[in-house]
């Protein structure tokens, strides 16, 4: 048993330190000459999207996605193999490339007009970003359609292994988050909110794979977690109730506070804002800084052996350790932060949900008096 922790352990490590040692090599040109170490640039070389998907083991070659662009000239489609190293693809009478790092368009597919570099009107092309979402999408469906499928056949039976995790899961966010918090509207928005858990736990744990599908970093990207963060906004406001918006236009405050100046309504309509804001940058930068963190970590074995060969060697088990260290620990946060943004939209929603409870409890109490 222990052998079989210590390949696996070996494994996590090879597999953390193959990104850096790529990138390295791409700094160097042929990964044996003299060339200088740019952290900055791997660093959001690895975080960044692109239109391939790096092969492990082989960073020379990647896998191709599709590149679908509206040019002067109509829609295009073609392989990012085309115009990757460097490449000018043409395609009917218009030519493409990948813009070079010292073009305002770096890293972006152009047109090629007249020897100048034209963006074209639409890119709507499957990145590494696009795919993983598709991908994580892909696999949460699979992991509820295998939940169905087993009660269908087996009836009221608990299920085991890779099904009774997953209903365990589901069991632990509906009973612990979603109905302690919103009582008789849990089954109304509880689709919602395990399908937001369980897609930010997947592309959470995805990121931290570096073999495909895993590598992209999703919850590590603000578009991402913005596109969240708003369907939650628009859950939370879209199904408020007469109460709820009543307290953010006439909320329940000396007069002075609403007339002639609306202070307290715009305090309240600001933190309508504020609230899908901070779920956003929650998510984000802690993703963000795991990954950052490991990158870091495994990048400083690669700048003290450029310093010198003995220090390298030294630091290479130390960096190797703490990556390891690293990994294992963004797994917990993955899960944490998952639930953390599950649990803040559901006291959100929960918030607008709320009905005039004083005026209902005094009109009990006259009765009861009556």
């Amino acid at each position: 048993m222990k052998n079989i922790y210590i390949i696996l352990l070996s494994l996590f490590a090879l597999l953390f330190t193959a990104p850096a040692l790529r990138a390295s090599e791409q700094e160097s040109g042929d990964g044996h000459s003299g060339g200088e170490l740019n952290p900055k640039e791997i660093l959001f070389e690895h975080l960044g999207d692109g239109y391939g998907w790096e092969v492990p083991f082989n960073h020379h070659k990647r896998i191709p996605l599709p590149v679908i662009v509206y040019a002067s000239d109509g829609f295009h489609c073609f392989l990012s193999s085309k115009v990757s190293d460097g490449k000018v693809y043409k395609d009917g009478d218009v030519e493409f490339m990948i813009a070079p790092k010292s073009s305002p368009y770096s890293g972006k597919v152009v047109e090629l007009a007249d020897g100048k570099e034209v963006k074209p009107r639409f890119d709507i092309s499957i990145t590494k970003n696009v795919c993983a979402l598709f991908i994580s999408a892909f696999i949460v469906c699979c992991m509820a359609f295998a939940v169905v499928r087993f009660y269908k056949k087996n009836g009221m039976r608990a299920p085991r292994k890779g099904v009774g995790a997953i209903e365990s899961l589901i069991v632990f966010i509906y009973d612990g988050v979603v109905k302690s918090t919103l009582g008789d509207q849990a089954k109304r928005f509880a689709p919602y909110l395990l399908t937001v858990f369980f897609f930010i736990f997947t592309m959470n744990i995805l990121g931290l794979i570096v073999v495909f599908p895993g590598g992209a970093n999703l919850t590590g990207n603000v578009a991402v977690t913005l596109v969240l963060a708003i369907c939650t906004f628009l859950a939370t406001n879209l199904f408020g109730t007469k109460h709820y918006w009543k307290e953010i236009f006439w909320p329940d405050v000396p007069l002075w506070l609403k007339f002639p100046l609306p202070i307290m309504p715009i305090i309240e309509i600001f933190g309508m804002f504020t609230k899908p804001a901070a779920l956003t940058v929650r998510l984000f930068a802690n993703m963000m800084g795991g990954h950052m963190i490991v990158l870091v970590l495994t990048l400083l074995i690669f700048i003290f052996a450029a310093m010198n060969p003995f220090a390298g060697g030294g630091t290479t088990v130390l960096s190797v350790a703490f990556s390891i260290f690293m990994l294992l620990l963004d797994v917990l946060v993955s899960f944490i932060q998952a639930y953390v943004f599950t649990m803040l939209s559901t006291i959100f929603i929960s918030l607008a949900q709320e009905h005039e409870h004083k005026k209902e409890e005094h009109q009990e109490i006259k009765a009861h008096e009556a």
